[in-house]
């Protein structure tokens, strides 16, 4: 069940996740409360876990990452150890930056994948995605251009 949210706890959430630098004081400010009422209350939803945590987003193209695969991953059995072993290994490819467990599609995980080049890819897939046990597809698209890239969650 959802927790409810007041207009407050709306604005502190929106706020914070359109700028993670925000200080209190600014929050506070532009919410119209002071700042010990607003710290208490980000504390709580911190608490509560609407925060999950808070990062910086980098520019992958700027750090030379310019290819943006999504990956469809097929294996061979359908069975808790067979996708436990996978999701371990996958978890240490710093080039994975998502992956979903997925239905109502031929692939069991979903993929998105951050690399340099065509080269770097191939060297990721060969050499690493394909070598995991029980992997017996991949299906490979590569994104064009990205229209929309949100990190904010609707509220």
């Amino acid at each position: 069940m959802p927790l409810k949210l007041d207009r407050i706890d709306k604005h502190i959430l929106n706020l914070m996740q359109s700028n993670g630098r925000i200080t209190n004081l600014e929050l506070a400010e532009q919410i119209g409360l002071s700042a010990t009422p607003c710290s208490r209350r980000v504390k709580r939803l911190e608490k509560l876990g609407l925060i999950d945590r808070h990062v910086t987003l980098l520019n992958a193209k700027a750090l030379g990452l310019d290819l943006t695969a999504i990956i469809g991953i097929s294996m061979d059995r359908h069975t808790p150890d067979r996708f436990e072993s996978f999701e371990k290994a996958i978890i240490d490819m710093p080039e994975v930056v998502e992956c979903s467990i997925v239905t109502g599609q031929s692939a069991d995980f979903l993929l998105k994948v951050l690399v340099k080049d065509m080269r770097q890819y191939e060297e990721f897939l060969l050499g690493k995605l394909t070598k995991l046990e029980g992997v017996s597809g991949v299906h490979s698209s590569f994104v064009l251009r990205q229209l929309i890239k949100k990190t904010e969650i609707p509220l």
